[in-house]
């Protein structure tokens, strides 16, 4: 086998890896249960990772989820680390809220570890209306 060969059967093997992960994340977010979270939006600090929001999700109690460090900040149980939902680079950061204004996130949920974003929410006046991107 030469070189050229063994270089495109190790292109062919990793572009089947990386696809074989995008269609498990694909079926997971279609047969795994959704959730919506309140959030606290986290400033992040990562430019190497691309344009993103870092969530904390706040949930009910410290039972809520399964497998996943929740603490307790004020009144609220949040769970650690938090997610980060990658947005287009031209996107208005959908963190910065009007006042009355409270960001959701919708989240599937694994049998372990963090929920996974799905899709934002604005709640206002009790009415939760998803964010188109």
């Amino acid at each position: 086998m030469t070189p050229l060969h063994r270089g495109i059967l190790v292109a062919v093997a990793q572009c089947l890896i990386v696809l074989s992960l995008a269609g498990k994340y694909a079926v997971d977010r279609e047969r795994l249960p959704r959730v919506w979270f309140k959030t606290a939006p986290v400033d992040p600090n990562m430019p190497i990772r691309g344009r993103y929001v870092s969530l904390r999700l706040i949930v009910d109690g410290p039972e809520s989820i399964k497998g996943v460090t929740i603490i307790r900040r004020g009144n609220e149980w949040v769970l650690v680390p938090p997610v980060a939902f990658f947005i287009p680079e031209h996107a208005k950061d959908p963190s910065r809220r009007l006042p009355g204004e409270e960001l959701w996130v919708q989240a599937s949920l694994p049998k372990s570890g963090m929920p996974r974003p799905v899709q934002l929410g604005i709640k206002k006046d009790g009415v939760l209306l998803p964010i188109v991107p």
